[in-house]
C-alpha cells in the first residue's frame, strides 16, 4: 500500500539523498525549498523545480486529517512572520493549511469517482501587514484510484431466446457490466466474464459477455426454459477483485421438427339420418408437440367422398366431419373412408428423413330416426277450369312414410291457406276436390298447403304447397273500355267521324281478343264502322242536327267476342248535340230557350220561380226574428194594478228545480207527495223516506211551509244547492204583509222600502229594486 506521504518527497530524497529539504513547489515563485548542509545554505534557481502537483489516495479510513503535503517559502525565516493562505477547490472545507508551517491536510474521505482532481492557489503573506511576500501559485491535488467499486450489470434479469436444435456456438445474447473505477489506471476496471450457472448448455465469452449455446440438439419439447447466471469480476479476474452477477432467462423457441401423429389410427362415428346437410357428425384430432404455426394442421379425405367431407377447426386444430348429402338409413347404414393429416408449414432443415403427415381410418354408422312423410313432388301445380262445378275433381297429392315400416299417412288442408274453403281433400287418398265454383276473374291462382301426418305419430307432419291455376272460360261479355263523352255538331255533315270506341274483356282467350261492333237496330242518325283492330268508328248518317229538336241521342252498340261460347253485350253511347264553330270546335251543348205563346221563355219562368221562393224564405226568416225579439217588460206600467211577478235565475239548479216542491200541495193540502224523488240528482243511497201526513185544512200555510222546509233539509236526496219554490198562495199573517200593489199608496214616492233590507237575504234583490226606484233616492 502506498503511504500517505507525498510522492514528491520520495523523489527528492532519491535525487538529493544528502539534503533534507522541506517540500517546496517549484512554480510558487520565490517559494523555494531550502536546507542547511555543513553550515552552508543550498539555494537553487528560481525556476529550477517545476513540480506543481500533489497525489492523494482515495478511500482514506484514518480518524485524523489526512496529510497531503507541505508548502514552504524562502521568505519564511522561522520567526513566525510569514502566513500561508490556501484558496481554490475545496480550500477551507476539504483542504486546510497550517498558516504557520504550510502543512496541507484533507478533512474527510475523498472519492475519485466523485471528483478526480482539485485545483488550488497558494499565497505567502506578511502576518503583520497582510502584504503578499510572493505572488500566488496554482497547483493540483490529484486523487489516485483504488479498487473500491464492483462491476454492475444494466439489468438484474435478462430475457433471451434461441431456436431449439441450434448448432453449438450459436449466439444467444450479450450482457455487459460496467465498473466505476479508473479505466486507465491499473486493473481496477478490467472485467472478466464467467458463467456460474447454466452449464453445460451455454457458455459465455470472458471478454465481451456474449452467451452462446454449448450443447447440440437442445429440444424444446424436452426442456424449454433455462436460467443462466453470469459473473463479471474486475482486477482482470485475479484474487481479491470485486464482482457482480446477473441472471439470463433463456427460452428455446419452437421449430417444426415434430410431425403430426394420430394417437389412434381408427375412429368410429355415429350419425342420425336426419342430420342436416353441412351438419357436423364428429371430430378427430392428431397430436403435434410443436406450437404456433408449426403445429397447424390440415385434414382431408384421401380420394374425396361424395357423402362426407372433413374441414379443419383452426382454433382447436381438429378435423370436423360434415355431411355433404342427406343420409338415408333405409338405403345405406355404414360408411368407411381414410383421413390424412399434415402440417401446413414445413421447415426445410427437418423434412429430410421424416414424413410430416399421418393417416387414420374413419367408420360412420347411420342411425335410424322416425322421419316425417315425404311427398312425391314439391310443389304441386294443378290446373282446373273456372266453370268446374262444386265437388269436382281437381288433382291428387301423394306422400309416404320413408321409414322401413312405412306407416300409413293421412292428408288435410291448412285452412289458414284456404280461408274461403274452396277446396277439400280426401284424408286417405289425397284427392283434392272443389267445395265451391271457381271464378278466374276473381282469382287466377290459389295457393293451398296440404299437410301429411303420420297416423301412429301425429307429431311427424310434412306440408307441401299446392298451386292451383284456374283456367279461363269465356263467361264474360266485352264492354266499353272507358266512359265516352261524345258530341255531334249541329252543322255536321253526313259521314263525319264523331267518336272512336274500343272494348275490354276480363276473359283471357288463348289466341287473344277479337271484338265485333254493331248497332242493335237501324239508326237514321248514326252508323258504326268496325276497324278490325278491336276498335270502331261512330259516323253520322245525316247532317243538320238541332238542339231544339233533340239535345241528346242514345246509341246502343253491340260488342261480341270470338271465343266459345260467344259472349256479347250492349253498351249505350250518349251523343250530345252541341253548337260548334266553323272548324268543328264545341262551343255550347245547352239547349236554346224556346219562346212560348204568351211571350215567356222557359228560362224566364225558371228565374221567376226562383225569385218567388227566395222572397218567401226572407219573409219566414223575418217573422221568426221578430218573434224572438218580442219580450214582456219587467213592469208594464206604473199605473198597472196587477201583481207583478218577477222571475230570478241567478240561483238554483235550473229548470228541474221546480220539482223541489209540488205547488199542488198548496192548492190542495190533501194531496200526498208519495215519496217523490228529485229528477235532477241520483241519490247516493236509496232508502224509503217517510213524509209526515198532510196538514189539516185549518192549519196555516206558514206552518205547512216550515214543516216542508224541515223535511227537505233532512232529506238525503235533496240537492246540495238552494232551490226556489213558487207557491200560488202565500198564506195569512205574514211578517212581510202584502206586497201587492192593490194596498199600496197612490204614488210610489210616498212609500219607504228600507224595511225590506231587514227581512233577510231572501229579499235582498227585491229591496235593491224598490229602494233604487224611490224618488228621494234618485239624484
Amino acid at each position: 500500500m502506498i503511504t500517505n506521504q507525498i510522492l514528491l518527497l520520495l523523489m527528492l530524497s532519491i535525487l538529493w539523498p544528502s539534503a533534507a529539504l522541506p517540500f517546496t513547489p517549484g512554480n510558487i515563485g520565490n517559494l523555494f525549498g531550502m536546507a542547511e548542509s555543513d553550515g552552508r545554505i543550498l539555494q537553487r534557481s528560481k525556476r529550477g523545480w517545476m513540480w506543481n502537483q500533489f497525489f492523494l489516495l482515495e478511500e482514506y479510513t484514518g480518524n485524523d486529517h489526512q496529510y497531503v503535503g507541505k508548502l514552504h517559502s524562502n521568505m519564511d525565516k522561522g520567526e513566525g512572520n510569514v502566513k500561508y493562505v490556501l484558496t481554490g477547490d475545496g480550500a477551507g472545507t476539504l483542504f486546510l493549511i497550517d498558516e504557520k508551517s504550510g502543512d496541507i491536510h484533507a478533512t474527510k474521505r475523498l472519492d475519485r469517482e466523485e471528483k478526480a482532481m482539485y485545483t488550488l492557489h497558494a499565497k505567502v503573506l506578511d502576518r503583520n501587514t497582510n502584504a503578499e511576500l510572493e505572488p500566488d501559485t496554482e497547483f493540483n491535488i490529484k486523487i489516485h484510484d483504488i479498487n473500491d467499486n464492483a462491476p454492475k450489470f444494466a439489468k438484474d434479469i435478462y430475457l433471451a431466446s434461441v431456436p431449439e436444435m441450434s448448432e453449438v456456438g450459436t449466439s444467444v445474447v450479450t450482457v455487459t457490466a460496467t465498473d466505476a473505477d479508473d479505466q486507465t489506471y491499473g486493473n481496477s476496471a478490467k472485467l472478466v466474464y464467467s458463467i456460474l450457472q447454466g452449464q453445460p448448455y451455454f457458455s459465455v465469452d470472458s471478454e465481451n459477455g456474449t452467451i452462446k449455446t454449448a450443447l447440440p440438439g437442445m429440444d424444446r419439447e424436452v426442456k424449454e426454459n433455462y436460467q443462466v447466471v453470469i459473473q463479471a469480476k474486475d482486477m482482470a479476474g485475479q484474487m481479491g477483485g470485486l464482482s457482480g452477477t446477473t441472471t439470463v432467462s433463456i427460452t428455446l423457441s419452437d421449430v417444426n421438427d415434430s410431425p403430426p401423429r394420430f394417437a389412434n389410427h381408427s375412429f368410429r362415428v355415429t350419425a342420425v339420418e336426419s342430420t342436416e346437410i353441412e351438419g357436423a357428425i364428429g371430430r378427430i384430432k392428431a397430436d403435434d408437440p410443436d406450437n404456433g404455426r408449426n403445429a397447424e394442421m390440415e385434414y382431408s379425405i384421401v380420394g374425396g367422398h361424395d357423402i362426407f367431407n372433413i374441414i379443419t377447426d383452426q382454433t382447436t386444430q381438429e378435423g370436423v366431419i360434415i355431411i355433404k348429402k342427406a343420409l338415408d338409413y333405409e338405403s345405406k347404414r355404414d360408411y368407411e373412408f381414410r383421413v390424412e393429416v399434415k402440417n401446413t408449414y414445413l421447415d426445410a432443415r427437418f423434412i429430410h428423413g421424416l414424413q410430416f403427415k399421418d393417416y387414420a381410418t374413419v367408420k360412420v354408422t347411420v342411425e335410424d330416426v322416425d322421419e316425417p312423410p315425404v311427398f312425391t313432388r314439391n310443389p304441386y301445380i294443378i290446373e282446373v277450369h273456372e266453370d268446374t262445378a262444386a265437388g269436382s275433381f281437381v288433382g291428387v297429392v301423394s306422400a309416404r312414410d320413408p321409414d322401413a315400416d312405412n306407416k300409413p299417412v293421412k292428408y288435410s288442408i291448412d285452412r289458414h291457406t284456404d280461408l274461403e274453403r274452396l277446396f277439400n281433400i280426401d284424408p286417405v287418398n289425397g284427392t283434392i276436390t272443389t267445395l265451391k265454383a271457381l271464378d278466374r276473374e276473381m282469382s287466377k291462382w290459389h295457393n293451398v298447403s296440404v299437410v301429411a301426418t303420420q297416423i301412429n305419430n301425429p307429431r311427424q307432419t310434412t306440408r307441401v304447397p299446392v298451386f292451383i291455376k284456374v283456367l279461363d272460360v269465356n263467361d264474360n261479355a266485352p264492354e266499353f273500355a272507358m266512359s265516352y263523352d261524345t258530341f255531334v255538331c249541329e252543322n255536321v255533315k253526313a259521314g263525319q267521324l264523331i267518336q272512336t270506341i274500343s272494348a275490354v274483356d276480363t276473359d283471357e282467350p288463348l289466341v287473344g281478343h277479337k271484338f265485333v261492333f254493331s248497332i242493335s237496330a237501324t239508326n237514321p242518325n248514326f252508323t258504326i264502322e268496325d276497324r278490325e283492330d278491336n276498335t270502331a268508328n261512330i259516323l253520322t248518317l245525316r247532317g243538320g242536327f238541332s238542339r231544339r229538336e233533340m239535345s241528346m241521342y242514345f246509341l246502343p252498340v253491340v260488342i261480341s267476342d270470338n271465343d266459345y261460347p260467344i259472349q256479347s253485350s250492349t253498351s249505350t253511347l250518349i251523343v250530345r248535340v252541341c253548337a260548334c264553330d266553323s272548324r268543328g270546335n264545341m262551343q255550347s251543348c245547352s239547349p236554346e230557350v224556346l219562346p212560348f205563346s204568351d211571350g215567356l221563355t222557359t228560362g224566364a219562368l225558371v228565374a221567376i220561380l226562383l225569385c218567388v221562393i227566395i222572397l218567401l224564405m226572407i219573409v219566414v226568416l223575418f217573422a221568426a226574428l221578430r218573434r224572438q225579439r218580442k219580450k214582456e217588460p219587467l213592469i208594464i206600467s206604473k199605473e198597472d194594478v196587477r201583481d207583478n211577478v218577477v222571475s230570478y235565475n241567478d240561483e238554483g239548479g235550473g229548470e228541474e228545480d221546480t220539482q223541489a216542491f209540488d205547488i199542488g200541495t198548496l192548492r190542495n193540502p190533501e194531496v200526498m207527495d208519495a215519496n217523490k224523488l228529485r229528477r235532477d240528482i241520483i241519490p247516493e243511497m236509496l232508502f224509503p223516506f217517510r213524509r209526515t201526513s198532510p196538514i189539516k185544512d185549518n192549519t196555516d200555510v206558514r206552518d205547512f211551509i216550515n214543516g216542508r222546509l224541515q223535511e227537505n233539509d233532512s232529506d238525503p236526496t235533496a240537492p246540495p244547492y238552494d232551490s226556489l219554490a213558487t207557491y200560488a198562495y202565500e198564506g195569512s199573517g205574514s211578517l212581510a204583509e202584502s206586497l201587492s200593489s192593490l194596498e199600496s199608496a197612490a204614488t210610489e214616492g210616498d212609500q219607504d222600502y228600507d224595511y225590506l233590507s231587514n227581512w233577510g237575504p231572501q229579499f235582498k234583490k227585491l229591496a235593491e229594486m224598490y229602494i233604487g226606484k224611490s224618488p228621494d233616492r234618485e239624484t
